[in-house]
Order: structure tokens, then C-alpha cells, then sequence
């Protein structure tokens, strides 16, 4: 941990291919802002992500980096944690690749507890691929592929990470600058799994969810009084459709990291030379 990082250092010398407008570039920023701003630097800074737009993240962010296949971002970040819990591990999606092929993995990880923070770029779109409904798309959303809609109700990740027994919620918005980063900080502070949402616009492809929108019905929770630490005030918050949301819907204080609950504290990724006693008995007998 070091006091002296800039949020600069998060850096990488790629320069970001997104569209001009794009959320993911705030939602970025604010994710360098909060690693520096919590004491972490590249050298002891994971980050692993998906497919899609969001998937790009690793290579413009100066830190150790895994850009892994389409929804399997969470059970990498899950095992360099185990391997490392001294480490700072971000994962970084977007809302098809978490919500969809990877929502599976998403429960789990939520359940599990795993101490790393998850930032979702949630853009109700699929951008890299020009324009389809994804999970969080409105229901009456018009695509090339939806023509009439989803004719769906789209998935509400925050009340399925709260069924799955999740720790720390929050949901923030790209071009809150600052309020972006404190909820990404909050969720990285926090002994457990730090689940964001973020709305991050995309200016290509939704024409519906933009920055307009988001600055005139969003509600800050904190301006609003909310008390994260009530189970059943985050409840009907998360569960309140009419209205849209930014801040840290519910924590646990009481929070105890999968790898704390399992007794792993030191670096396992050094493996001894040769095998496990009695591997190759386990090996013969079923093959």
C-alpha cells in the first residue's frame, strides 16, 4: 500500500478505442481514482475482465491483468484471490457479460463472499456487437433484433445480489465523477464482496438510457438519508422499480471474507515441486 500512488499511475500507455461519449471512460477514471484513493498501487493491483466493451478495461489500466473469456471474469478474479489474498483484485464486466452468460458465476461469487470489489458497467445494451437487448434492457426497448422489445422484464441485478446473500451493494452513475469513486472506494474498503452497477451510457447504440436521462431522475441515496446498514430499507430500495438509484444500497458490517472463513491467509500460488503424497494413488484408481 502506498500514500504516494496517483490515480495516473493506473495508466496504461494504450490509448481506450471506445466511442466518444462512451460511459466506460468515467466509470474507468473513477475506478483508478478509487484504487489510488484507498492506498493501492499497480504492483499489488489485480484486474480481470470479460468480454465486450468493458472487457477492454484491463489493457488501458497499468496493473497485473487478465482479459478472460465471456462470463468467466468472476471465477478468475475468485481464484487469484485465493492464490493471493494479499492482493487488491478488481473485476470489471458489463451487463451481458455479468447478467447473462456470467450470472451464474455472479451468484456465486456474491455468495461466496469473496473479497474483491465488482464493477459492472451497465450500459442496458450490447454495444461491441452493435446493438442488441441485453438482460438489463427495457422491456419495450426497440433493437434491430428486438424489433417490438425484449417483451421481457429485464434482470434487476441488484435484488439478485441481494437474494444470493450479498454483503455490499451499491449502484453508481460514469459521469458522477465523484460520487462514482466514493462508491467504488466503499466497495473496495469493504471485507467482502463490493458489488457496483454502474450506469455508464452508451451513446452509440441507446438512445433511451443517456447522460439526460440519468442527471434528471437519478436519487442519491445519501442526500436521501437511506441507512445502508437496515436490511429491510435496502430491500425496498432495490426493490423500488419506479425509480433509479446511486449510492451504497446495503452493507454488512459484520462482513468475513471467504478466504478469512477458510483460514487462507497466506500466498498459496507457490507450488511445491512434484506432486501431492498420495496424488498418484488417487490418479490410479480411477484411471
Amino acid at each position: 500500500m502506498s500514500s504516494d500512488v496517483r490515480f495516473t499511475d493506473f495508466k496504461s500507455d494504450k490509448q481506450p478505442t471506445w466511442c466518444p461519449g462512451c460511459g466506460d471512460f468515467g466509470t474507468m477514471n473513477g475506478m483508478m481514482k478509487a484504487l489510488a484513493g484507498t492506498g493501492n498501487d499497480p504492483d499489488n493491483t489485480f484486474v480481470v475482465a470479460g468480454i465486450g466493451c468493458s472487457g477492454k478495461i484491463g489493457t488501458y489500466m497499468h496493473s497485473y491483468a487478465l482479459h478472460g473469456v465471456h462470463g468467466r471474469a468472476l471465477p478468475v478474479g475468485t481464484g487469484v484471490k485465493m492464490a493471493r489474498p494479499d492482493i487488491e483484485v478488481m473485476v470489471a464486466g458489463g451487463d451481458g457479460d455479468g447478467y447473462s452468460i456470467g450470472a451464474g458465476h455472479f451468484v456465486h461469487a456474491v455468495r461466496r463472499n469473496v473479497d474483491m470489489s465488482y464493477v459492472v458497467m451497465d450500459n442496458r445494451i450490447y454495444g461491441l456487437t452493435k446493438g442488441q437487448a441485453s438482460p438489463t434492457s427495457r422491456s419495450d426497448f426497440e433493437t434491430s433484433t428486438t424489433p417490438e422489445g425484449p417483451q421481457q422484464p429485464p434482470v434487476n441485478p441488484l435484488a439478485l445480489a441481494l437474494a444470493s446473500g450479498a454483503t455490499f451493494i451499491a449502484q453508481s452513475f460514469a459521469s458522477d465523477a465523484l460520487r462514482h469513486q466514493e462508491i467504488v472506494e466503499a466497495a473496495i474498503e469493504h471485507d467482502g464482496f463490493g458489488f457496483v452497477n454502474v450506469f455508464s451510457p452508451c451513446v452509440t447504440f441507446n438512445d433511451v438510457d443517456t447522460y439526460d436521462y440519468f442527471r434528471d431522475t437519478l436519487v442519491d441515496l445519501e442526500e436521501a438519508g437511506h441507512d445502508p446498514n437496515d436490511y429491510e430499507s435496502a430491500k425496498e430500495v432495490i426493490l423500488d422499480a419506479d425509480k433509479e438509484y446511486q449510492g451504497v444500497m446495503y452493507q454488512d458490517e459484520q462482513s468475513v471474507p471467504y478466504h478469512e472463513q477458510h483460514g487462507v491467509t497466506e500466498d498459496m500460488s507457490e507450488i511445491p515441486d512434484g506432486a501431492p503424497e498420495d496424488a498418484m494413488d488417487l490418479v490410479r484408481e480411477f484411471y
